[in-house]
């Protein structure tokens, strides 16, 4: 018989909160984790803004020798899998040299890895090139360096699935502990923020000049964010067995491709996606309460994901939220901290708002939760990813009473 798999731990770096509680506390509150980018000189780019974490201290994580050594975004997975751990009460010393899955999701590993060394060759000091650069600018550098800090012995995948990446590394692990083939999975994804997908993305005309506003009628694209989320996966008999804490189970998932075009979402694409999760749960529409949402703040996103909610859920108006109004897209780490806050949803009885909403859009004609956070009673969620190329990936999860 396959095993149900339950979440037992979440670890969350963002820029509104640094582990699940001060994230989540913020997140309902509707705070903005939007502001001026540091980082790096955005004054030619034309767009100034981000979901930027401007409080993170990777000494408090892990050596501060090493945490120079590392690229930013294996320090915000190595951050979050910590967190993630102690919050399941699984010792990390426990795991030393075990044969566990580590898989994380993200778009562009290490891009302001690349963006150091890309200035160092244009420059000419090509020689000041140093291993630190050479080891995280090859793609699987943040699950390789989390892994190696960690002493993880078992599979280790990075995949780069891109804005979806966090779903599909949630799906896998559930494939892996569904089958027997390991009885735990950290997984999730990470991303930080860098020039290259700035410029990327400013480049396509998809960044709003102020604010994320998804579903809004005056909406004005999308705004990058970076971050963390880790969660920690078991088999129930695991879980129950050692006293843990159970947030969810994780019911199923659903994949499509629209192959359609390389940025622009086609709803037939999504509600695919969304109907495969829903019946690979063993569900059917009426059984979701939440869904988190895709929700970028662009034109073509937000009315593409609501018309295929709106067919899949017919006249039911299901509670549909985007907290990338308040977090920005975090990329490969947006679905992971999506489900982090499927979970927390589930756990607390209640629906995160999409801030920012202002002007209702006949064209996304769902029940958004304007601005303000809603008590409700949820059971299931359903968790919406959908990355460049058209590939989708929805996750469906439950309360263990369900």
């Amino acid at each position: 018989m396959k095993k149900r798999v339950v979440i037992t731990g979440l670890g969350i770096v963002s820029s509104i909160g640094i582990g699940k509680d001060d994230f989540w506390k913020n997140l309902i509150a509707g705070k903005s984790g939007i502001s001026k980018v540091d980082l790096f000189d955005t004054s030619r780019f034309g767009r100034h803004m981000a979901g930027e974490i401007k409080i993170f201290d990777p000494a408090k994580f892990l050596r501060s020798r090493l945490a120079k050594f590392l690229g930013r975004a294996s320090c915000f997975s190595i951050a979050a899998t910590k967190l993630a751990l102690r919050d399941a009460s699984v010792p990390a010393s426990e795991l030393k040299n075990k044969d566990l899955a580590l898989i994380i999701g993200v778009t562009i590993p290490e891009g302001n890895t690349v963006d150091e060394s890309s200035e160092m060759i244009l420059n000419k000091k090509a020689d000041s090139i140093t291993k630190k650069f050479l080891l995280n600018i090859f793609s699987p550098a943040i699950s390789r360096n989390a892994g190696r800090f960690f002493s993880f012995k078992g599979t280790n995948i990075l995949i780069p699935n891109a804005c979806a990446a966090g779903n599909y590394s949630i799906g896998y692990g559930f494939d892996l502990i569904q089958k027997g083939e390991t009885d735990i999975a950290v997984v999730g994804g990470a991303e930080a923020l860098s020039r290259i997908a700035y410029q990327g993305f400013q480049r396509l005309y998809a960044m709003s000049p102020d604010i994320c506003s998804p579903f809004d009628k005056n909406r004005k694209g999308m705004l990058l964010g970076e971050g963390a989320g880790i969660l920690i996966l078991e088999s129930m008999e695991r879980a129950k067995q050692r006293g843990a804490h159970i947030y969810a189970e994780i019911l199923g998932y659903g994949l499509s491709c629209d192959a359609h075009h390389i940025s622009i979402p086609k709803k037939e694409g999504i509600k695919k996606a969304m109907q495969k999760a829903v019946k690979n749960a063993g569900l059917s529409p009426d059984s979701i309460d939440y869904i988190s949402a895709h929700g970028t703040g662009t034109g073509a996103n937000d009315k593409e994901e609501s018309q295929a909610i709106n067919e899949l859920f017919g006249q039911r108006r299901v509670p549909v939220s985007s907290i990338k109004s308040m977090l920005g897209h975090c990329m490969g780490a947006a679905s992971a901290i999506e489900a982090i806050t499927c979970c927390l949803a589930i756990e607390n009885g209640i629906v995160p708002p999409t801030i920012n909403f202002d002007v209702p859009d006949p064209e996304c004609d769902i029940d958004c939760v304007p601005n303000q956070a809603r008590k409700q009673k949820i059971n299931i969620t359903l968790n919406n990813g959908f990355a460049f190329g058209g590939n989708n990936c929805c996750t469906v999860f439950s309360s263990i009473s369900n």
